[in-house]
């Protein structure tokens, strides 16, 4: 059964139905599978009862790849996408779409109400007051039941709700205004050999907490005491770069500019030089912000700089409208800045990241064509990803050290 999982998605096709077909008529299936050919529901069910077996497999190949000193370079790219789930988005409802939705209803009543009050006065035929009635019922009716859903979808811990996978979540994508509904799919992909170290199945829309949870899965299945990882700029945590540093893992990836004073050209934190030996900041004119206060905001120690120069300041328009430029420090910011700083001295790795971790996905994608997962709920969902997983990870394995090599050490 994992032949005929592993044979559909190296030639695009996954679905049960579909594979139960090549597997009567496909020459190449009928001789890998000794001529059985199981139906679509055995094919199906083998994947729904087997998925924790399915998903060790997975990670029983990366350790073939790690015994086979594939990974010696112990340097990783992560990054995620956005799978569609078996959810319509017409069955996906969130707060703004709930709102959006009644909206549209009430107007839609109050236009055949117009046009039912016209109707009267104009003694139009029975039959179209009738249908303007039926429809009116129908939104109504329609209304009933999204007041039901919009009470089910508060008390949800995310305010969100769908239909037909419960699991699902509407995520925004980009270059596309609409999103999707589905899920969120991370992968650790090593840069030297391509291979996907470790991934993971979520349906959390972004990527700021998944960071330090990739880089420790990637560490564990490279069996490597010191890793290096790049990401882009939708990872960026502090929280997650202090786990990494904490568990001896060297991160690259681009500190974010979301600063309003940029956006009023006017001095951003990145003017502001650190001084650690003195705890306090130099600012564009030379002046120095001075530790002033510290406090607990959301759980972290934020420490407050700022100096008394502002008032006679010569630059002051450039730098704030207030009455003291004030700038923030995390109390582990010195963490952040390492990781910038190691950026700065390479930036190649960000180019590494984009040759390294965007090839799987666009490869997987063009395996399971413009469809969605065939599955429904978290965990079957990761069990269906990890199939195509192994299939690439057995392809590139193919292309790496040929087939009859890794027919051999499988054996082994």
């Amino acid at each position: 059964m994992l032949k005929i999982y592993v044979y559909g998605y190296l030639n695009r096709v996954q679905s049960s139905r579909r594979l139960e077909r090549e597997a009567q008529r496909n020459i190449e299936l009928m001789w890998l599978t000794e001529r059985l050919a199981p139906d679509f529901k055995t094919i199906a069910d083998f994947r729904k009862d087997n998925g924790e077996a399915i998903r060790l497999v997975c990670r029983e190949f990366v350790m073939l790849c790690r015994k086979l000193d594939l990974f010696a370079n112990a340097f990783v790219a992560i990054d995620g996408s956005k799978f569609k789930a078996v959810n319509n988005r017409d069955r996906n409802f969130t707060k703004a779409k709930m709102k959006r939705r009644l909206q549209q209803i009430d107007e839609s009543i109050e236009r055949y109400l117009g046009q039912l009050a016209s109707a009267d006065r104009q003694e139009s035929s029975e039959d179209k007051s009738q249908r303007l009635e039926a429809k009116i019922a129908t939104l109504k009716k329609e209304m009933a039941r999204l007041k039901k859903l919009e009470v089910r979808m508060h008390e949800a811990p995310d305010q969100q709700i769908s239909l037909t996978d419960p699991e699902a979540r509407s995520m925004a994508t980009s270059g596309r205004g609409t999103g999707m509904v589905g899920y969120n799919v991370q992968t650790a992909v090593d840069a030297n050999q391509h291979l996907i170290v470790a991934h993971e199945v979520t349906n959390v829309g972004h990527d700021r907490t998944q960071l330090a949870n990739m880089a420790q899965q990637a560490k564990a299945a490279m069996a490597t005491d010191e890793l290096s990882v790049v990401a882009d700029r939708g990872y960026f945590s502090g929280e997650e770069l202090l786990a990494c540093d904490g568990a001896g893992i060297t991160t690259y990836l681009p500190r974010p500019q979301t600063s309003g004073n940029l956006a009023k050209g006017q001095y951003g934190k990145r003017d502001f030089i650190y001084r650690p030996e003195e705890d306090e900041y130099e600012c564009p004119a030379g002046e120095r912000l001075i530790h002033r206060l510290s406090r607990i905001e959301k759980g972290k120690t934020i420490h407050r700089y700022w100096s008394s120069a502002c008032g006679c300041c010569a630059i002051k328009s450039q730098c704030t409208t207030g009455k003291h430029r004030r700038v923030s420090r995390w109390e582990h910011e010195a963490v952040v800045d390492a990781v910038q700083t190691r950026l700065d001295r390479e930036p190649e790795r960000m180019r590494a990241r984009r040759e390294t971790v965007e090839h799987p996905f666009g490869t997987i994608k063009s395996w399971m064509g413009s469809t969605h997962f065939l599955t429904r709920g978290l965990s079957s969902v990761s069990t269906e990803m990890s199939l195509p997983v192994l299939a690439y990870n057995m392809k590139r394995m193919m292309n790496i050290i040929g087939t009859k090599p890794l027919i051999e050490a499988i054996r082994a």
